[in-house]
């Protein structure tokens, strides 16, 4: 079986588990979309969105000292995004009505973040899913996974000067 269709399996039993789930989409950090459950919503403009979210997150995380990204919630008027690390590779967005017990989405959502990744990781070899090769191909060798980070959690990415903030200027 394909990534995609193992995923898309894992995202409707994930329906079955929290009510008042709206819909649920699993992207590479990059932003491609591995499989999606979200009807009235564009997987492909969500998978974007969702890969920016996490580059800001990654900043926030490491700017206030609190460790490695593991998941990032957003509360609108009616509702809730949340998006949790699967594995170093990938990431799950689930999105959710406002009436949504958020404990249960947490709970259900990181088991989910965990399963997937080990889909993932599973079926990015030879012959893997449609997006194996992006998965696993960079310009540069991707380093060595680390076996002391725990399941769910992505590396920070190294900080940049934000654009808005000027350089100093010599003499004052």
């Amino acid at each position: 079986m394909a990534v995609e269709t193992d995923v898309l399996d894992e995202l409707r039993r994930l329906r079955t588990r929290i009510p008042k789930l709206a819909g649920s989409l699993a992207a590479t950090v990059d932003g491609l979309v591995l499989a999606h459950d979200v009807p009235e919503t564009e997987p492909e403009g969500l998978a974007a969105l969702t890969a920016a979210a996490l580059g800001v997150a990654y900043r926030m995380a490491d700017a206030a000292a609190r460790g490695e990204f593991r998941e990032l919630l957003v509360r609108g008027s009616q509702g809730y995004i949340a998006t949790y690390a699967a594995g170093t590779t990938a990431v799950l967005t689930l999105l959710a009505d406002d009436r949504v017990n958020v404990g249960r989405l947490h709970l259900e959502g990181r088991r989910s973040g965990a399963r997937i990744a080990e889909l993932v990781d599973t079926h990015s070899g030879p012959g893997g899913g449609r997006h194996a090769d992006r998965l696993t191909t960079r310009e540069t060798p991707a380093p060595a996974p680390d076996p002391a980070r725990p399941i769910g959690t992505l590396p920070v990415r190294t900080p940049q000067r934000p654009v808005h903030r000027p350089r100093p200027q010599p003499g004052g």
